[in-house]
Parts: C-alpha cells; structure tokens; sequence
C-alpha cells in the first residue's frame, strides 16, 4: 500500500518504519472520513489505550517501587489522559497525517485535542500489532520520557485528576459550590466545597475561589479509595 508523503514523514519522526502499511493507514483514518475503501481508527485507538496505560503503569511503578497507589493514580492519570496524549501528537505532528471527512477537516479538525489524542493511541495500536509489545513500549517510553521524568509537576493539577476519576467511573462532573466569603473586598477569603455524585466531599478556604477549588479536590482525592476505584 502506498503511503502518502505525510504519513511517511510522521513515520520518520515516529521513528518506526511498519512492515505492514495498511495498519498505520487505518490509524490515522477519522471516522468522519466513512468511506468503503478505508477503515477507521477505532479499533486501533481502543488497543492503543490500553497498551499506553500498560507501560505507563510499569513505568511509574519502577521509577518509585515504594509509592502507594493514591501516589500512583494521579501520576498516571497525568501522563495518560487526552491531554497528554494532544500534546505527544501535537509534537510528532500527527495532525498533518490525519485522513478526515470534509465537514471535520474545515471545521480545524487536525488541531482538536481529542481527534489528536485518539489518533495517537490509534497510532500506537497500530504499531502494537505491527511490531509487538516491545517495539510499543519502546516507542512510548522514548516519546514520554520528558513527561515521566517531571510527572511530579504535571499531577498537581487536582481538579483536573478529579474530573478525570469521575469520569473514568462513569459519574457526573465534580460540582463546585462557594459556601462562603469573609472580610474586606480587597481580602476576601473563599471556603469552596468540591462534591462527587457519589456523595463524597470535602471543602477548603483560600484567597481567590480557583485556589480553594483546588485545595478541597485535594484533599477529596486524598480520601478516595483508589484500590477500589481504579
């Protein structure tokens, strides 16, 4: 199968050649594209998902042996949730490589974070079933490195852990309510309150709101059960 100049290139930057070229074809075909002669990237976006979380969760565990997993989760879901992912496609310039429909290509298309993180671990599926396992992990750990190395940084983001956690459960969003607000205008103080479907909450007092949101998703993430959780 004859590959076009694109995909060729990201191939280059991918640093993978694959054997079988039908498959690095399909991953990078959107859905929008529906067309009999191609098929999409679903599939392979399903597997590549899961042999991303595999290797990061190896990763993770051998580069801090004695961390618990409620130290575990938050890195993990830092280094595998569509942001990160966006951002690895963004760097490999994936976008350039992506088959899409018409309405889906004018419409930005190749710049959506979420249309650049499926294609991605479309991507990496792809290269699973070309090249087996190790050539995966070999390819992730190269194109992670930086992010594993200062995932320390990158998992304080609380509130984006927690909206992840519900979602992942199949819960609705975490909600934010102000409960109150004390002293001057030019000193207030905020008590935020962070709420799951589930009932679990948990507030905190800061001097600008987004600070006490993110202070009570905190300490809401420290009281989950990860082992039960996921």
């Amino acid at each position: 199968m004859k590959l076009s100049r694109e995909i060729r290139e990201l191939e280059s930057r991918l640093g993978y050649a694959f054997s079988n070229s039908e498959l690095i074809a399909s991953a990078l075909t959107h859905r929008s594209r529906n067309t009999r002669s191609a098929k999409d990237n679903d599939r392979l976006e399903f597997l590549g998902d899961r042999v991303l979380g595999l290797v990061i969760a190896e990763a993770l565990i051998q580069r801090d042996p004695d961390a618990a997993a409620g130290v575990l989760a938050p890195r993990y879901n830092a280094l595998v949730g569509g942001p990160a992912c966006a951002e690895v496609a963004r760097d490999l310039g994936v976008g350039a490589a992506i088959k899409l429909g018409r309405s889906e290509s004018m419409s930005g298309g190749r710049r959506k974070s979420p249309i650049l993180a499926d294609m991605l671990e479309a991507v990496l599926g792809a290269v699973y079933l070309d090249g087996g396992f190790a050539a995966a992990r070999d390819l992730i750990l190269r194109l992670w490195a930086d992010r594993i190395r200062q995932v320390d940084e990158d998992a304080r983001d609380a509130k984006s852990i927690l909206q992840e956690y519900a979602q992942a459960c199949g819960q609705a969003l975490p909600e934010y309510s102000e409960l109150s607000r004390a002293g001057p205008d030019h000193d207030v103080e905020f008590t935020m309150r962070v709420r799951l479907e589930t009932g679990l909450s948990e507030t905190a007092s800061a001097r600008t709101k987004r600070s006490a949101e993110m202070k009570a998703a905190k300490k809401l993430l420290d009281k989950i059960d990860w082992s039960e959780n996921g």
